[in-house]
Formats: C-alpha cells, structure tokens, sequence
C-alpha cells in the first residue's frame, strides 16, 4: 500500500490579475519553472468580475515530483483554492489583494502576499458624484495584520520604465521574496523559454527583484487637495518665475502648494493673465480669512476657485481629446508598438446649449430665445458623433474647436461662468463673518458644479439648492452641519432626489425647476 501519510503538503499560489495584466503568462512561466525543477505543477484559472475589466483567479499547486514517487501515487491536486490553505497571493492591482484577503486567502501562519500598490478604479468609485475613490489604507493595515509576509510597491509603475507588463514584475517579485524553492537563475530562464518579449521582461523582472528584497513600507500619496495638471506648453519662464515668487511672498507655507497648482491649471486653461487675475480674486479674501488663523479654510477656497475657473466648455474638451500626452497615455495603455497605430473613437454629442455657450455673449443670447432658430439647430444636435482625433477630419474638427479658447473669455458661457464665481465669493464673503466652519461648507458646495452638458445642469441645480439653503439658516448655529447634511445629499445621487428629501419645509416647490443659470445669492 502506497505511503501517503508523509507525504508534503504542495505549494499553493493564486494569482489576481485583471485583463491585459499578463495572468496567464505570469501562471505559464510558474508552471514551467516548476517542471524544469523536478515538481508537478497544475494550474486552473476561474474568471469573473471586478467593475474594472475581466478579474480571472489563476490558482496553481506545485508538488515536488520525487516526493510524489516515494510515495507511490500521484498527488491529488485542488483545483480552487481554499481559505487557510494559500501559501502565496499575487496581486496585479492593490484592491485584488483585498478581494484575496475578503475571500480568506489570506492567513498570518502561511500566506505571503505580493501586491502593485497601484489602483484600477472600480466603476463605483469612477462615477461617484463625489470624491468616490475607496481609501485603500484599511485594506493595507489588514494585510500587514493577517499576512505572514506582506511585499509592497508600485508594480505598474516599474513595468512602465522597463516597458514590459505588470505579471514580468510579479515574477520578479516572486523570486526576490524566496518563497519558492527555486534559484534566480530557474526563474530568469522561464523567462528566455517563454519567448515573448524577453529583453523587456528580464529587466522588469531585474528590477522587482531588487524592490521586493529592499521593499519598504509604502508612503502614502501627496495631499489629494491639490489640482495638479501639466506644466503648461510654452509659458514664458520669466512670468512663471515672477508667479511663484509672487505666491511665496503673499500666501502662507501651508496654502502656496495649492496655488501654484492652481495657477498652472489656469494657465493651462487659458493663459497666464487668466491666473493672475485667479491669484487677485484669492487675496481680496486673505485678510477675512486670515482672522481666523485656519489655513484650511484659504486652502479650499484656493482649490476650488481653480476648479471652477478652469469649468468644463467644449472649447476645454476638444483640447484635451487632441493633447500629445494624452494619445500617449492611449497607446501606453493599450501595449502599441512604436510602430502601430491606434485609432480613437471619441463620442461627441453638445447640444444646442453647448453649441450657444461657445458663441459670442449676444449671439449666444440670441439664439436661445429665438424659437425659429434653436429648434432646428436643437433638431441637428440630437444624435452624438463619433470622432477619431488620429484622422485628418476629425483631428482637424477638434482643432478647429480647441482653437477657440483666444475667444473664450467673450464667450456666453465665460460671461455666466464669470457671474456664478463672483455671486459665489460674495457668498463666502458673508460666511466668513458668520464662522470659518460655515464658510468652508459654502466654499465646498463648489464641487458639486462639475462637467459639461446634463451633468453640469444636474450639479449647478444641487449647488442652487445649497446656496438657497445657505440664504435661509446660514447665521443658526448648526448651519455648517446641516450644510453639510446637504451636500452630501446632493452626492448620493444625481437625480437629486436625496437632495430633495433633505431640504425640508424652507425649500419652496418651484426651485429645483428655476433656471439652471441663476444661483440664489446676493450679487456684490
């Protein structure tokens, strides 16, 4: 009768990737180095759904072949694994490994965890009318807890610089953390056997290698408060200089990061005197604020002022659709080679309103309390477009559009835009009086104005609601909190039916259908 009573347990591994992460190539390669040194090894592969893309669990058992001859039988190998029964998790994205500890993969007495510390948003946290991004801190502090041994860094990050793809930077790290019983030397050689990208894949792998054995703890990201964007192209370095100097000089330690991001937002946007006059609207409030000792307060107001300076036009979008770092981005993320081309298909639908907003204030105004002739322009403008930017036409359609931004400023949406800020500021201005609490949640009803099209008309609509609400208790001592109950209605959905439910008797039938142009609070 065949001994298997002491007979070894195998070597458990699962493996979490996404779509396009490389999986399935990074199992192959286990399983070939693992049959090139003496082992059995059986490899299944489940896949499901992670609201990103196509989320398969790779699970794979390794069991050394001698072992299996002594004892007379093959071994019997799971096909799934079992919680408490995982020696090593692999985790192309960080949330991957939070699925891996939620499934009970993960155990202190056995389990190395291997994770990219980058994140793949989920489409919740994408379309979230907030700020929807999970904090993934909670996630990291449980799998220090409950793993044996825990292997952080930006995996993403390293196979960008070495041009490769996320699963030769797992395997790196899965030689450099010694959990396999194999030398460097069998791991790099999987590699050579496997024939696809090579050169590319062994210096990834070199490189992780070294990052899981010198691995730190991981530092978590710069102030989320910032606006950050590109340095803006071909801005005179003497005024940009001039700028900062100007920042330094007049705006407290705390504050000036935030505003220099938001002065190189604008003149992204438009140009550097469109930030200057961003830095004056920011210092006719500094001395108010400034009586309060709260950077906080100077620090939000600067962040959202950027935001809302910089609102979104089809001026704005065609723009972006046209940028180099952007196509670059496109073709990063799709693997191309230097010498492929990608085409885009991007979904354009403006509507009559958009189509107005880009024309000169009167012309603008015209058109849309003239019946004969918006109806037809709104009957032309039902149906979206698709456009591709790498295409003459459609490249040079956008550019067309883009081009406009020399004449945003005589615009009828700058001239609405311009009025809404200036009736906000005062409206911050009369909170400052009241309290700085109160005053940071008038300044935070900002972000509820976001996007272009019905998704600026719904947010413009919520923050009217807040502002009037503003208006009606702003001076009760629980105005900030109830403020805040507010806006935080008005994120939870974008009907703004929470929003509704949330107001209570003050809120008269009629405002959530006024014109969506108008905020209810005193102009200065």
């Amino acid at each position: 009768m065949p001994d298997v009573t002491t007979a070894k347990r195998p070597i458990t591994l699962a493996i979490m990737a996404m779509g396009g992460q490389g999986g399935g190539v990074l199992s192959d390669w286990i399983v070939h180095l693992a049959e090139s040194n003496g082992y059995l090894a059986q490899a299944t592969s489940v896949p499901g759904v992670a609201q990103r893309t196509g989320a398969t669990i790779y699970y794979l058992e390794l069991f050394p072949e001698a072992e299996a001859e002594r004892a007379g039988q093959a071994p019997v190998l799971a096909l799934m694994p079992s919680p408490g029964d995982v020696d090593i998790v692999l985790a192309a994205e960080f949330m991957e490994a939070g699925r891996a500890l939620e499934r009970g993969l993960v155990t202190p007495d056995r389990t190395t965890v291997i994770a990219s510390s980058h994140r793949v948003y989920g489409i919740t946290e994408k379309s979230a009318m907030g700020n929807g991004i999970l904090d993934p801190e909670p996630v990291r502090e449980q799998l220090r807890q409950h793993a044996q041994h825990f292997i952080e860094f930006d995996m993403e990050a390293t196979a960008h610089r070495q041009g490769s793809v996320i699963s030769a930077v797992l395997f790196g790290a899965l030689a450099g953390s010694h959990t396999l019983p194999f030398p460097r030397e069998a791991f790099e050689n999987a590699i050579r056997d496997g024939g696809i990208g090579v050169s590319a894949s062994l210096r990834a792998f070199d490189e992780s290698y070294q990052q899981a054995q010198d691995a730190e703890p991981h530092s978590a990201p710069s102030d989320t408060t910032s606006v950050n964007e590109a340095t803006p192209p071909k801005a005179e370095l003497a005024e940009l200089v001039a700028l900062k100097a100007e920042i330094d000089s007049r705006f407290p330690e705390p504050v000036r990061p935030v505003v220099h991001e938001g002065v190189l937002r604008l003149i992204h946007y438009q140009d550097i005197p469109y930030a200057r006059e961003y830095l004056e609207l920011l210092q006719l409030r500094m001395a108010g604020i400034q009586a309060h000792l709260d950077h906080s307060v100077l620090r939000e107001l600067a962040r959202h002022l950027a935001l809302w300076m910089s609102y979104e036009d089809t001026i704005r979008v065609a723009d972006l659709k046209i940028r180099c770092d952007r196509l670059a981005r496109v073709r990063n993320e799709v693997k191309a080679e230097p010498d492929q081309i990608v085409y885009t298909a991007e979904y354009m639908h403006p509507r009559v309103e958009e189509i107005c907003d880009t024309l000169p204030t009167g012309l603008g105004r015209w058109v849309m309390r003239t019946g004969w002739v918006r109806r037809p322009l709104a009957r032309m403008t039902q149906r979206g477009r698709r456009i591709s930017p790498q295409r003459l036409r459609g490249f040079l359609l956008l550019l067309t559009v883009a081009s406009l931004r020399r004449w945003r400023r005589k615009t009828l949406r700058y001239c609405d835009e311009r009025q809404r800020i200036i009736a906000w500021l005062a409206a911050v201005d009369r909170a400052l009086a009241i309290s700085p609490e109160v005053a940071l949640e008038v300044i935070k009803a900002q972000g509820l104005v976001k996007g272009y099209g019905d998704t600026h008309r719904r947010g413009l609509a919520s923050f009217t609601t807040v502002m009037e609400a503003f208006e009606r208790f702003g001076e009760a001592p629980d105005a900030a909190a109830r403020l805040h109950q507010l806006r935080d209605a008005a994120l939870a959905d974008e009907k703004g039916e929470t929003l509704q439910r949330s107001v209570g008797e003050w809120k008269p039938e009629t405002s959530m259908a006024a014109d969506d142009s108008r905020i209810a609070v005193k102009q200065i």
